[in-house]
């Protein structure tokens, strides 16, 4: 019991350690990074994409004109031009850069950029409902819709809004193309109930982990920048260039997600921290800890359901190199997104595709 007052003690220490060790690793290689490149050559993401991007959110509310004023509502509360855009941006610079390696046009097709308003509204849509699934009180630093509205008309937000993302993806008149994204809803639901098992083996927990991380979350960036390259490039080596760089960096921004559930705080983070946890969800940084303190493994098949359990687990975490090797591993997955980018012919948007992978493992929130 004197061990477990010690780590309560060092937890502070623990964190400002790890935090500061990795943010320090980020900003030196990004630095060294950024040094090989020139500064006209060198993009912001944000700033190059900001133009293919503007009245992104005014045009999804056409998506979803609707008579009912409560519902309007609803469907209005997170598309309230406060996001990043983080998907959508994604998705017009890899339109940009495979528009250019295919015939070097500069401009962004307009199924190319509905392709980026439906990936934004597929995936608002798959956070209202896991709000809901998971009880969430508080999403972006704001109230989640099940709080304000309740369960049953969140589920039903969600499912308008994703019912309008389907209207729009019938609109672009494309079958490979309504194929390959109503492959991100399938991969939704399937994630969803790999969400809900655990398995004993360690190996097979992994492999399960990473799985439920691409259905989840890297399935939607993999086949929205798969689409605007089939729209714009009729190279199936460039198709596989855009889902593997897709792929990689969704994958990566998963495993940084899971890594600020233990070194964010709650209020920089928007959502509660440990929140994870909670949910009984072992994510990377528990399954390494795991590795240096097996007692952690009738816990995860448990799911942190006793008491107690959530705060031995943040502990055990926290005293491993569980953050660490999470956080390598995401880089190991940047550096694969980069590998496959770099495959096209050289621009500023391939650039600014490349220095995303950077700010992936820089963000903080």
């Amino acid at each position: 019991m004197g061990n477990q007052g010690n780590l309560t003690s060092n937890k502070t220490t623990l964190l400002k350690n790890i935090v500061t060790r990795f943010h320090h690793t980020s900003i030196s290689h990004w630095c060294s990074c950024s040094k090989t490149i020139s500064d006209e050559k060198y993009q912001d993401p944000f700033q190059l994409g900001r133009k293919d991007l503007k009245n992104l959110y005014e045009d999804i509310k056409k998506e979803l004109l609707v008579s009912a004023a409560e519902l309007k509502e609803m469907c209005d509360y997170y598309f309230d031009g406060k996001g990043k855009a983080f998907r959508p941006m994604i998705v017009v610079l890899m339109a940009r850069a495979c528009n250019i390696h295919h015939n070097n046009s500069k401009e962004v097709q307009a199924s190319q950029r509905s392709v980026a308003i439906i990936a934004e509204m597929i995936h608002t849509a798959s956070l209202v409902h896991d709000d809901v699934i998971d009880d969430a009180n508080s999403r972006r630093g704001k109230r989640t819709l099940n709080q304000i509205w309740g369960e049953r008309k969140a589920v039903l937000a969600g499912d308008f809004i994703l019912s309008a993302a389907s209207v729009a993806l019938a609109r672009i008149g494309n079958t490979t193309i309504v194929s390959v994204l109503t492959q991100v809803i399938e991969d939704l639901v399937r994630g969803e109930f790999l969400q809900l098992g655990s398995k004993e083996n360690e190996n097979e927990r992994f492999a399960h982990y990473l799985e439920k991380t691409f259905k989840k979350t890297a399935s939607l960036i993999a086949n929205s920048c798969k689409a605007v390259s089939i729209l714009g490039c009729p190279d199936p080596k460039v198709h596989e260039i855009a889902y593997q760089y897709g792929k990689n960096v969704g994958i990566a921004f998963q495993l940084i997600d899971d890594v600020l559930d233990f070194t964010s705080c709650a209020d920089h983070l928007g959502k509660p921290t440990a929140a994870d946890l909670k949910l009984g969800l072992a994510t990377g940084p528990v399954l390494f800890a795991c590795r240096q303190f097996p007692e952690m493994n009738a816990m995860i098949m448990r799911r942190f359901s006793k008491p107690g359990d959530v705060e031995r687990a943040w502990k055990y975490v926290l005293q491993s190199d569980g953050v660490q090797q999470t956080t390598y591993l995401a880089q190991r997955y940047c550096h694969a997104a980069t590998r496959e980018i770099r495959k096209l012919r050289p621009s500023p948007e391939r650039e600014a595709l490349v220095h995303l992978t950077e700010m992936v493992l820089m963000r903080d929130k």
